[in-house]
């Protein structure tokens, strides 16, 4: 009985082993199914991936990218339609597809901003569409040096020609009233602030100037705000900007000017003309502040004019030319000095005396420098 009970027990075993090497089997090959379903998936993916890839670059380079050969402008005109924008860019060669371009703008939502815009080659559909929706529009730095004349920057902006319009008002269009007459109409000596404008491409020029007189304003503001007092015997904005005016026609150098500021106070605490040829210069030149090459001799400084301060005691009526800050600077915070004339050095600055017997001896130290330049020439 026990022998017989064994064997059964055996017989059990082995079906059960068998059992269990088919389940792994089939298992087996189950995941080996698998497997090889999902490289052939993600061989699938991958495939689309690299087509969908290829398409795109094709599309790009046929259809989305622009064909322009060098860097050009393009003005979208306030109020333009996208239609009307698209049907313009695809006409001018900018792009070459208009429907891709509204369909561009209407994904990013559906505006464009007016200004004009740098398009460059190989610029695409899409970017074209993202700057017009964005506003990135083109820009250029406009510089206004120090030292010029009103006429001199208007001049200086109508050679500029990558902004647009006049530098004077249209004298068609009459106020109503006097105080509507806008500032930049009626432009004065000292009331623009030379510097770099970075502004959009084909803006104003009337735009500009009222950019720099805005910005004049706002430091005169913050001067007044200040609560700072000015030297003596200065007694006013106007002055301060007159006085700066003259030293930035003086010298060219800003670690200078604070000297030569001391000298004209001096001057004029001590009841002295101020005897400064910019001056004149403004006045034979009619306001524009440059000699052109000319010399400016002992017949100049006899001229009558208020501006003559050969001829006048005190400050000029007004400005002789823009300043910038560091002029402005060295009137509010002139040098500690007894300095009352000063010449020529030869080398860009300026020898300065205390007295009139030390100032001859420097213009005849100038005389012999200036001698030696011509001879060189």
């Amino acid at each position: 009985m026990k022998k017989k009970s064994n064997s059964k027990i055996k017989k059990n075993k082995s079906k059960k082993i068998a059992v269990k090497h088919k389940l792994v089997s089939r298992t087996w090959g189950s995941i080996k199914k698998i497997k090889i379903g999902h490289i052939k998936y993600m061989a699938l993916k991958i495939g689309i991936a690299v087509f969908a890839l290829v398409f795109l670059i094709g599309f790009y380079l046929i259809a989305i990218q622009s064909s322009v050969r060098e860097n050009s402008f393009y003005n979208v005109q306030h109020g333009s339609s996208i239609s009307s924008v698209a049907g313009q860019l695809k006409n001018d060669s900018f792009i070459n597809s208009k429907n891709l371009f509204k369909v561009s703008i209407l994904l990013m939502g559906g505006k464009i901003q007016s200004g004009q815009y740098e398009i460059a080659p190989g610029y695409s559909v899409w970017r074209i569409a993202k700057m017009m929706r964005g506003g990135d529009i083109a820009s250029v730095s406009v510089v206004i040096p120090e030292g010029l004349t009103v006429k001199q920057i208007k001049n200086l902006l109508m050679e500029t020609p990558t902004l647009t319009g006049s530098v004077n008002c249209d004298k068609t269009v009459k106020p109503v009233k006097p105080e509507e007459i806008k500032p930049v109409c009626n432009l004065k000596e000292g009331d623009l602030f030379p510097d770099t404008y970075r502004v959009a491409r084909g803006t104003g020029r009337l735009d500009v100037l009222e950019l720099s007189r805005k910005k004049m304003e706002s430091i005169r503001v913050g001067w007044e705000n200040s609560g700072r007092s000015m030297p003596a015997p200065l007694k006013s904005w106007t002055e301060v900007v007159t006085l700066a005016s003259i030293i930035q026609k003086e010298t060219p150098k800003d670690s200078e000017m604070p000297t030569v500021a001391s000298v004209y106070l001096n001057r004029l605490r001590k009841k002295m003309k101020l005897q400064a040829d910019p001056t004149v210069v403004y006045v034979i030149t009619h306001g524009l502040g440059d000699m052109q090459g000319h010399g400016l001799f002992s017949k100049h400084l006899k001229i009558k004019s208020p501006y003559n301060t050969y001829m006048n005691y005190g400050l000029p009526p007004a400005p002789i030319a823009n300043v910038g800050r560091s002029a402005i600077a060295a009137v509010l915070n002139p040098a500690d000095t007894s300095y009352l004339f000063f010449v020529a050095d030869g080398q860009g600055g300026h020898k300065f005396a205390r007295s009139y017997q030390e100032h001859m001896k420097n213009q005849v130290d100038w005389r012999e420098i200036k001698k030696a330049l011509q001879a060189k020439k």
